[in-house]
Order: structure tokens, then sequence, then C-alpha cells
């Protein structure tokens, strides 16, 4: 029995010692400053490690410059992917700080590409160099790594130098908002009205001129109020009350006040007008014209 825990004990301390000491790293990893329209070997192209920062001095990125980074995130010595991988930059002056998500893979295979328009601009002005770090983190056990890997130096164009931000809106008192509306409509001039006024009255005996031409029978005016005498009579009276409406709307109503009577009034017409021609109707079918 003390044999047997002679040798288990041991090995749980070992399995646990071993667990303990699963940590998330990376590998493979290789920095490159690549401009625009400098082609494959052009550029700044360098290694690094997840135990210290490079050696050289701190890498430049300009205007026209693309930072890229691919490296393989490993949890202890097998390629994984974490939930969290992410390049920071830290300014040294004031500590501001911006993370860039790495796109990573289920084998641990990652990249990431930033250039200055990522940047806010805290970070392009800064006098300093960024400090660059790797950060890497998971669920479980294993411990995250959070490592400086380089220091970048931003080199602004002189020419086109970064714009600053508009100051962010505070919720504060505002001033007072007085509310100033337009003026009621005015009415066309009355020349002009009276222009058109006359042109439709020119065209009342062409149109009376038309029913004598058709073979218009007023004799039978006396017949159809005597058949349906309600229909009739309030058609022609919904007719004519919506001409005045429309002559109230044009000399003092509003649209609040004229819509109202405008649907009463075109109610009437409808149901009365559609008895009124079924009178109408049943007297031509009857043979009268």
């Amino acid at each position: 029995m003390k044999l047997l825990l002679g040798i288990v004990v041991p090995l749980l301390s070992l399995a646990s010692a071993a667990l303990a000491a699963s940590a998330w790293t990376f590998d493979d990893a290789t920095l490159t400053i690549q401009g625009k329209g400098s082609g494959v070997g052009g550029g700044v192209k360098e290694k690094l490690s997840p135990n210290s920062p490079l050696a050289s001095k701190s890498v430049a990125l300009t205007s026209s410059d693309t930072l890229k980074i691919t490296l393989t995130t490993k949890d202890g010595k097998s390629g994984s992917r974490p939930h969290q991988a992410f390049l920071t930059f830290n300014d040294q002056e004031n500590g501001l700080q911006e993370s860039f998500a790495f796109n990573v893979k289920e084998s641990g295979k990652a990249k990431i590409e930033v250039t200055q328009k990522d940047l806010p601009y805290q970070l392009l002005t800064s006098s300093k160099p960024l400090k660059a770090s790797i950060v890497l983190a998971s669920f479980g056990s294993s411990t995250p790594l959070n490592q400086h890997t380089f220091d970048l130096t931003v080199e602004t164009d002189a020419s086109a130098p970064p714009a600053a931000p508009s100051a962010p809106e505070r919720y504060t008192s505002k001033q007072e908002i007085h509310h100033i509306f337009g003026s009621d409509p005015k009415s066309p001039p009355k020349i002009l009205s009276l222009v058109f006024t006359l042109a439709i009255l020119a065209t009342l005996p062409a149109l009376f001129g038309g029913w004598l031409f058709l073979g218009g029978n007023l004799d039978h005016f006396s017949k159809a109020f005597g058949a349906s005498p309600v229909a009739h009579g309030l058609f022609f009276g919904s007719v004519v009350a919506m001409e005045g409406v429309f002559f109230l709307y044009y000399v003092s109503w509003n649209l609040f006040q004229t819509l109202p009577i405008a649907a009463v009034v075109g109610t009437v017409a409808f149901v009365s007008g559609s008895r009124a021609l079924t009178e109408v109707q049943d007297r031509r079918l009857a043979g009268e014209r």
C-alpha cells in the first residue's frame, strides 16, 4: 500500500505540474512592413519572439505602408485557436491603447494587417514609439500571454497630416429652440383666378350644345324627380355643395376644415348618385329616352 501511494502521488504531482505549466505562446512569427508598390522582396521583414522584443530599433510605419504579422498560436506545444488573439498598441506617454484582432484558424495559423488608417488620431500623433504587444488568452487553466514584441514609430505625411477628430457631443443643456412657423399660404393673384373662372364659364355653352347635339331630353326632368325625388335632389345638391366647399376653401377655409365637410358631401354624392343612376337605367331599359 505504501509502495502504491509512493508511485501514484508523484505521478499526480507531475501531471498537475504539467497542466499548470501549460501556457499560451506563438511560433513562426514574422513581421513585414511593405510599402505600396514595393513588391514581394521590398520592405522590412523581422522575426518575432514570444520571449523578448526586437533587439533592433523600432519599426517605422509610413502612410503608404502596410504592417503584416503572421504566426502560429500554441497552447503549450500544440497549435490551437485561442478565444482572444490581439495585436495591441500602447502609447507610452498617456497610456492610451488600441487593439486589433488576429484572424486565427482552428490550426492556430493567424495573420493581421494594419495601416495608418486603422490607428486613431491619438496614436498617430504620439511623439514616442508605440509599444506593440501580442495578447493570447482563452478559457481553461492555460496561462495567457501578453508579450511586448516590438516598438512601432508612426511616420505621418507632413503634406497631409492626420485630421483632428471633432469634440464628442456632451449631454448638457442646449440653447432654447424657438420654432418659427411659415406664414399662411397666400391666394393666387385675382387676375389669374378671374382668367380661369372665365375659361370655365366659356365651356358651359359647349357643354349644353353637346347635350342638344346628342339628343338630351329635358322633358324627362319632371319624370326623373317624380320617380326618385330624394336621390336626384340629393345628388344635384351634393354637386352644388361640393362646389361651395371648394369655393370656401379658396376664400377662407384651411385644409383641416375642408376635408371633413368634403368627406360628408362626397359620401352623400356617392350614395344618392348610385340611386339616381339606377332610376335613369330603369327608364333606358323601358325604352324611354
